[in-house]
């Protein structure tokens, strides 16, 4: 039976300068960065959530292909591929601090139909993230 969902992947061209971005600017901690077999396995995660983390993969061998690997890598350059959704309690104050930290941002704080208050951004490589604070009691 599944339990929960503990790892999820961004891709990203660089992972020297995309964990400098999840580190600095978004405030993640480093969970592991080591290479094996020629892998660089890089994970990040937000500090009050221990039990999650952002795998910042690198298209190519041995996770893809050739073929795969270029259209990933042609994806990501596009800002084709969005990573999800990371929680906030109070989505201003965030927007307000990441602008400090100078985050490019898609757009700003909103509050939506479907019950949040939300804002995107990109990240170095093209990466659209939401930001999203319930709004529901």
């Amino acid at each position: 039976m599944i339990t929960r969902y503990s790892f999820s992947t961004v891709w990203v061209l660089d992972q020297d300068s995309a964990k400098t971005f999840y580190t600095e600017k978004l405030g993640f901690e480093v969970r592991s960065d080591q290479t094996m077999d020629g892998l660089r396995w890089l994970t990040v995660g937000p500090k009050q959530q221990p039990d999650f983390q952002l795998i910042l993969a690198k298209p190519g061998p041995p996770m893809n292909d050739d073929e795969a690997a270029k259209s990933i890598r042609s994806l990501v350059a596009r800002g084709a591929l969005g990573a999800g959704v990371l929680e906030t309690d109070d989505c201003r104050r965030t927007y307000q601090e990441l602008s400090k930290k100078g985050v490019q941002f898609l757009q700003e704080p909103a509050d939506r139909p479907y019950g949040m208050r939300d804002f995107d951004i990109v990240d170095l490589d093209g990466n659209q993230l939401c930001f999203g604070e319930s709004t529901t009691s």
